[in-house]
């Protein structure tokens, strides 16, 4: 007799269906794993002989063969467990084969008979809804896959016991309730950062339109500070996006009790980051910190410390929103459409430029360390500003600066506008400026005359890309939207342009 339970496999976000079949029949005790599966999987039988001793339940003096179909496709972790333990229970009669059918299982098993959590909960439950099935899945999970669907049937056993009580009818199971996990903390406020106006009107620029930025300045001039102030300018995730950061972050396991949050992601990695750590990859293909902060900030503080290796590999993501790693076995996408931040100073020693300072290399110290970042990087930055040191007078300044409160209602104005205009269009609600095609930009971002000839005329002095081109007119675009204005004019486009020159030495030492 083989017994069939469903579980899944996961590639990037994407829930793949995997037939669990287990079939019991004379011969040498014991179990054989077959499927293509991976360390974690082979050690399964391990833990669901022991997790079926502490259930009451003996293995059979049979053959135990469990197969995991398709055999050709890559099974990875532990989630196995919980499928292969019932399909072998359901085998032995002590759960009923027929009621497992409706049901895609996964979870990992203890030892003593309890599920213990595993990632890719809700992913797992958007494609057993899609496939018209519950899902069976650890307790701890179980608010994560509630958000999949009103109508999906959710069981969230705290133990193999507990499953198969609720399937015999001496105990129920109540559906698991969505939770949403409680604020981390009051965000940073632009209200605490004296000074900067012009760095300030930039970073509500880059939340309005979900553009890249580049701050240059000396140490101590603010520039981290600003960046992690943007996330309280940025609008609440919508449904659609909270869903798509949930996923990615179910698959790293970093959803904490299976509770989702709605504010957008703010990633800040160190500049000893691999490649991997960074696009994705590894053993298992996990997400990296670029996925990990879709519709987000990734924040790249000192960013010419980081691997040219490393940042030439965004390259990708910043043009197409999206992470493809490829292996000889597989391929696998995972979304990445964020906002790059990054800080970096002036030079080595961070002063150049700075009244008062001379640097005992000349010109080559601030030469050499901005030639670490490529020209191709740095052209799919919408906007470069300069940050200086704050002086003292702005220190002592005893009126508080503008709230983020205030800046974030300009900017949600601006995100309404853009998304009622890419609506319109039939694209869908969440796009921004930044993320408008060079086709589409032309039509809505089309300048009056007095701009058409400003940008033609700067294109040629400052021998602009065509990325480059069409990026100052999204910028322009998002000017005229934070002013609420129809068409772009003159204003607009040279404000856009000034952020392509205000640090042009960086281009050219690239």
């Amino acid at each position: 007799m083989v017994s069939r339970v469903q579980t899944v496999a996961f590639q990037g976000i994407e829930a793949v269906p995997v037939n669990v079949q287990v079939m019991v029949a004379p011969g040498k005790m014991g179990i054989q794993i077959v499927g293509l599966g991976d360390k974690a999987v082979t050690e399964s039988r391990e833990r669901v002989q022991a997790a079926l001793h502490a259930s009451g339940l003996s293995m059979p003096p049979k053959r135990v063969t469990v197969n995991l179909a398709p055999a050709d496709l890559p099974k990875e972790g532990s989630h196995y467990d919980l499928p292969i333990a019932l399909g072998l229970m359901a085998a032995l009669g002590a759960v009923p084969a027929d009621a497992l059918g409706d049901y895609i299982v996964l979870g990992e098993l203890a030892l003593d008979g309890t599920v213990a959590p595993v990632a890719g909960v809700l992913p797992a439950a958007i494609g057993a809804n899609g496939l018209g099935k519950g899902l069976i899945c650890p307790y701890e999970c179980g608010p994560e896959a509630a958000w999949a669907s009103e109508d999906i049937d959710v069981l969230a056993p705290r133990s193999l016991v507990a499953l198969a009580n609720h399937f015999r009818g001496t105990q129920v199971m109540t559906r698991p309730q969505p939770a949403v996990g409680p604020p981390p903390g009051e965000m940073p406020d632009l209200a605490d950062i004296k000074g900067q106006e012009s760095a300030k009107r930039a970073l509500e620029v880059t939340a309005a339109g979900g553009h890249n930025l580049l701050m240059v300045g000396p140490p101590g001039a603010g520039k981290s500070m600003l960046a992690q102030r943007l996330p309280s300018i940025l609008p609440p995730l919508s449904p659609r996006e909270l869903l798509e950061v949930s996923m990615i972050a179910s698959i790293a396991g970093e959803l904490a009790d299976g509770r989702l949050s709605d504010r957008r992601p703010f990633r800040a990695p160190h500049h000893s980051a691999s490649m991997a750590a960074m696009v994705g990859g590894g053993l298992r293909v996990r997400p990296g910190e670029a996925s990990l902060a879709h519709h987000g900030v990734l924040f790249l503080d000192e960013l010419p410390e980081f691997s040219q290796q490393v940042l030439d590999s965004l390259r990708q993501p910043l043009e197409t929103g999206e992470c493809i790693i490829a292996r000889a076995n597989q391929r696998v996408s995972y979304p990445a459409k964020h906002q790059l931040i990054a800080a970096m100073n002036p030079c080595r020693c961070g002063m150049a430029g700075e009244p008062g300072h001379r640097c005992a290399r000349g010109p080559r110290c601030q030469t050499d360390y901005q030639a670490r970042i490529s020209g191709p990087f740095l052209d799919r930055i919408d906007l470069r500003i300069n940050v200086p040191a704050v002086t003292a007078s702005d220190l002592i300044r005893p009126r508080k600066a503008e709230a983020s409160a205030s800046v974030a209602e300009r900017v949600a104005r601006a995100r309404n506008i853009q998304r009622e205009r890419y609506a319109a269009l039939g694209l869908p609600g969440w796009m921004t400026n930044a993320r408008c095609s060079a086709a589409l930009v032309e039509e809505v971002a089309a300048p009056d005359s007095e701009g058409l000839a400003l940008i033609q005329d700067a294109s040629e002095k400052m021998s602009l890309s065509a990325r480059a081109f069409h990026r100052v007119l999204k910028v322009a675009r998002t000017l005229a939207d934070l002013e609420g204005q129809e068409k772009v004019g003159r204003i607009h486009i040279a404000e856009a342009i000034s952020y392509r020159v205000a640090s042009d030495q960086v281009a050219q030492a690239a």
